[in-house]
């Protein structure tokens, strides 16, 4: 339990320190000169020190009183600091989320607005990185990571909906001598490698023996945003889950020269601590994302 003076005298003797006047003090806490006064000497009282000399009309600081006056301003500081912080504040509720770069970059990000529109006084902070996380820290609400997550102790994991896995390329691959057609065409472009991915062309040439390709050329990125924008540039064709090129197949800036249709796979999670399950911001967000992820499907 903390061992604290009483507030008022804190205050009259704070005032009266800081502006040299126990008039002056009163006129700034609105009370009269007497309460000022009283407050102070019941304040000396309780610690059992002297703070002031005392003249007439004025007042002048002791040894203890002067570094007393100088600890008591720092701290009434920072207490005003703190709630002129909170004060600003326009959400009562702050959800930080950890997301893979990829899903924020090509899926969360243009569609953020929309949670924040049914859910305004919850202040989201994104953080995306493909670093490790600790969710005990109590640094991150919730996270989205991109593989498979080991099911810690207290930590829920819940996979998102499959993924379809599709070839992606600029329109413009679909025209010319070499237009992209049939799976054997794919000779003739480079092949875009998104090396992280779980599924890669690799697997995909497992998928379909009779075509041959050189594995070993064509640009290689530690990112999927990275090879989604490679192919849009039309520097070749990528392999990307379908979830994350949403915008391009809408715009028309990415076509899927095979089809829409591929091998579905789990690639993302989401992942938060059982005994923080129960919060309103969790449960918002969670039922938020998975029916925006149901919608994206469809």
């Amino acid at each position: 339990m903390r061992k604290l003076p009483a507030l008022k005298g804190v205050r009259a003797f704070e005032a009266a320190a800081r502006l040299g006047s126990i008039q002056q003090a009163a006129d700034e806490l609105r009370v009269t000169p007497s309460a000022v006064s009283h407050q102070i000497r019941f304040l000396e009282d309780e610690i059992g020190a002297r703070l002031f000399h005392r003249a007439h009309r004025s007042v002048i600081l002791t040894d203890v009183g002067r570094r007393y006056a100088e600890e008591l301003g720092q701290a009434l500081s920072q207490i005003e600091a703190a709630t002129r912080n909170v004060s600003r504040e326009e959400h009562s509720d702050i959800l930080s989320i950890h997301v893979v770069p990829s899903l924020a970059a090509q899926w969360l990000m243009p569609r953020i607005s929309r949670f924040s529109e049914v859910s305004a006084e919850i202040d989201v902070r994104l953080h995306a990185s493909n670093n490790p996380i600790d969710l005990a820290s109590g640094t991150i609400d919730l996270a989205i990571q991109y593989g498979t997550a080991l099911q810690q102790s207290g930590t829920v994991v819940e996979p998102f909906p499959l993924e379809t896995i599709v070839a992606l390329c600029s329109p413009r691959l679909l025209e010319g001598p070499h237009a992209l057609r049939t799976p054997a065409d794919l000779s003739h472009h480079p092949l875009i490698h998104s090396e992280v991915n779980l599924f890669g062309w690799r697997e995909w040439l497992r998928r379909h023996p009779g075509v041959a390709l050189n594995l070993d050329r064509g640009p290689r990125f530690d990112r999927s945003f990275m090879s989604i924008s490679a192919a849009v540039d039309g520097r070749g064709v990528c392999l990307e889950s379908r979830l994350l090129v949403e915008r391009e197949l809408k715009s028309g800036s990415l076509v899927a020269p095979f089809g829409l249709e591929g091998p579905r796979m789990t690639c993302h999670c989401l992942l938060y601590l059982k005994s923080r399950a129960k919060l309103p911001k969790i449960v918002q967000f969670r039922q938020w994302l998975f029916d925006a992820l149901a919608a994206s499907e469809r």
